[in-house]
């Protein structure tokens, strides 16, 4: 397989498979997102997406939709063409069948059934096989973090989102925090649920303001799978998470200081129970992590609050930051910062970010701080 830096004619065509992909956001896992885009001629003939879990895959989605007979085409696509069969069979077969000449690849696919196997097929089929680097590369992994995250530890990838003023607070110190972000950033949170696998809260939070930790956006294929990380399992049972565990699911993640009686309350009501054992909170969140990760959970949105943050950041369980700045200033010795725990005792060992940027969302700004990249 040849490793190349895509020309710019390329470098188009592979921004659109991506761009592509990035449309059905949400809507995939646990597969990841894959766009692809066939070209024969200098003219773009044909493209397509992967839609969802057990719908086709991106390259057979634009073989089929050709305009011609795509024999003898470039085929651009943002991940490496499976070659196994899953829910669906391996793309690399339809695209030999359909006689493509040269297939130019984003990104690879980390999974241990399907990395390397895709190029390799391809090129003993006698098709040209290339993978683009650099910036094309990097958004194309970037898109699929998740997946890649899974694929590597077993574990989601873990997305840190708050609010706070501009003096660092996210809750006044009697605890009222409505609301200190505005209209279109917390429309963009509920987006950003929608996008996700699971969302999760610790216990404080979920006494403290009674979430449903639902997406409330137009279009939402699905909802997120509900965590609530509770070491005593004193969930309440009357509480809008426990009213509406029939509708969407429900996970508690005790420790082994919960009573059976309540964790037992909490099944028979309708929530899926786990138990993570560990000497402190730090191993708690690791073992969490995994047994999340084992129910094809890719993607956790953790929201809250500073206690449940402050343990995953102890635990270097945080992979990217969300923070929605206010113009607003809070003040008082005893308001309540983003993240608690343990923290680090110098400023040299504080955890840094690998990129930063930065968004205006009407008065408030974005700031998104990618902490690991996979």
């Amino acid at each position: 397989m040849a490793q190349t830096t895509a020309t710019e004619r390329d470098a188009q065509h592979l921004r659109r498979a991506i761009e592509l992909a990035s449309g059905a956001r949400g809507h995939t896992s646990p597969n990841p997102l894959v766009g692809a885009v066939v070209v024969k001629g200098g003219a773009v003939i044909g493209e397509g997406f992967h839609t969802g879990a057990g719908n086709p895959h991106a390259e057979r989605e634009a073989l089929a939709a050709c305009s011609e007979d795509p024999a003898g085409a470039t085929m651009y696509v943002s991940l490496e063409p499976c070659a196994h069969t899953g829910r669906t069979p391996p793309c690399t077969e339809a695209i030999a069948a359909a006689r493509i000449a040269r297939v130019v690849a984003a990104s690879d696919d980390p999974t241990a059934k399907a990395s390397g196997r895709g190029f390799a097929f391809l090129r003993d089929e006698g098709i040209e096989v290339e993978m683009a680097d650099g910036e094309i590369a990097a958004a194309a992994r970037l898109l699929n973090q998740p997946f890649r995250k899974h694929a590597a530890t077993g574990r989601p990838l873990v997305v840190m989102k708050t609010a706070m003023t501009l003096d660092g607070k996210v809750a006044t110190a009697k605890g009222d925090s409505k609301w200190i972000s505005g209209d279109a950033s917390r429309a963009r949170g509920h987006r950003w649920r929608a996008e996700m696998d699971a969302v999760a809260v610790g216990l404080g939070t979920a006494l403290a303001d009674d979430p449903q930790l639902t997406s409330r956006v137009e279009g939402v294929s699905r909802q997120p799978r509900r965590v609530v990380f509770d070491s005593e399992a004193r969930l309440p049972l009357d509480s809008n998470l426990m009213r509406t565990a029939d509708q969407t699911s429900v996970i508690v993640i005790c420790s082994r200081a919960a009573k059976r009686r309540r964790i037992s309350a909490l099944e028979e009501a309708g929530a899926e129970v786990i138990s993570a054992t560990g000497q402190n909170e730090g191993a708690r969140v690791a073992v969490a992590l995994d047994e999340l990760g084992a129910r094809q959970i890719q993607s956790l949105l953790l929201e809250g609050g500073p206690h449940l943050a402050g343990a995953f950041f102890d635990a270097g369980e945080i992979d990217e930051l969300r923070a929605f700045i206010a113009p607003k200033v809070a003040g008082g010795r005893t308001a309540h910062s983003p993240v608690e725990g343990m923290g680090v005792e110098k400023i040299a060992d504080a955890m840094s970010a690998v990129t930063l940027d930065c968004e205006p969302v009407e008065d408030d700004v974005l700031l998104t701080a990618r902490v690991k990249e996979w």
